[in-house]
């Protein structure tokens, strides 16, 4: 198999990568979770069609095999030289989210063994930061649900490797929740006409009829839309132009239920109908009443 890119995805432990990799199995991949990268070699002349049957190879590594952080780099670079091609997919969080997790799930960390939680996460973070310099594309999960990161890496997976193939997410979002930090793009919408301040309309959110048409049915509305949308269709062939294999742009408003609904939507209306592949995901549609 020299031709389709072989995805690696790695990481921090708890950060995600077992959703990540569920993900690419979602998307058709042939996935192997914590393969030893000594057996690398030996496991990709096996006669699996990862091109026609599935749609691509996705390999699980990470600090969980030993060996792991010394022998990646040499055993890629033959690799490569012999005509494959990969990428490494990089999955992050920042300690703060990865104590709760660990908290929460009550998993063991694999460096934990006779060290504090905190002292296993710091001794990992440093062994996996040229990993993480390397890496192709870094993923910063510390604010993403699951299905944010599932959205994100259907983006990659679907792309498969072909920079011409550019996959757009688009999120609305609620800056009383934060900014999503893995958007590449974000459009703040709270100067358009806010329908919470109608006690008719508070209860309901961005998908109802009711807003859309409270939102668009408004000269300002319009106009911003016309050069919104402008603007994308200059700015994205330039990224297309650049190789980028997937974009996420953020529409953000108070509470992330009204306006931002309203706009992410329509935005991903006209990105379709100009031929993009886009996910459309409401992070915050649920969490208040803006």
């Amino acid at each position: 198999m020299k031709g389709p890119t072989i995805t690696v995805i790695t990481g921090k432990s708890g950060s995600g990568k077992s959703t990540a990799m569920a993900a690419f199995e979602d998307s058709g991949y042939y996935c192997v979770d914590n393969m030893p990268v000594a057996l690398l070699p030996a496991f990709l002349k096996l006669p699996i069609d990862y091109g026609g049957t599935f749609a691509g190879l996705a390999l699980g590594m990470d600090l969980r095999e030993k060996e792991f952080i010394h022998q990646y780099a040499s055993v890629l670079k033959q690799l490569t030289r012999k005509g494959f091609r990969f990428r490494i997919i990089f999955i992050d969080a920042d300690t703060k989210s990865l104590l709760r997790r660990y908290s929460q799930t009550r998993r063991k960390h694999p460096l934990a063994i006779d060290k504090s939680i905190n002292d296993a996460i710091d001794e990992e973070a440093g062994l996996l930061t040229q990993l993480k310099h390397s890496a192709d594309t870094v993923i910063d999960t510390s604010d993403l649900n699951v299905h944010e990161l599932k959205a994100i890496i259907r983006q990659i997976a679907d792309s498969g490797g072909d920079a011409s193939s550019l996959r757009v997410h688009v999120l609305s979002f609620g800056f009383k929740f934060g900014l999503p930090v893995h958007a590449d793009l974000v459009m703040d919408v709270r100067f358009l006409k806010n329908p919470y301040f109608v006690e008719s309309l508070r209860a309901l959110s961005g998908k109802t009829e009711k807003i859309r048409t409270f939102v668009l049915n408004n000269d300002q509305t319009c106009l911003f839309l016309q050069k919104y949308f402008d603007l994308l269709d200059t700015l994205i062939p330039q990224y297309e132009n650049e190789g980028k294999a997937y974009l996420t742009i953020a529409i953000g408003c108070t509470g992330g239920r009204h306006r931002s609904v309203v706009i992410a939507r329509e935005l991903c209306d006209h990105l379709t109908a100009s031929g993009y592949k886009t996910v459309l995901t409401h992070r915050d549609i649920d969490k208040s009443r803006e």
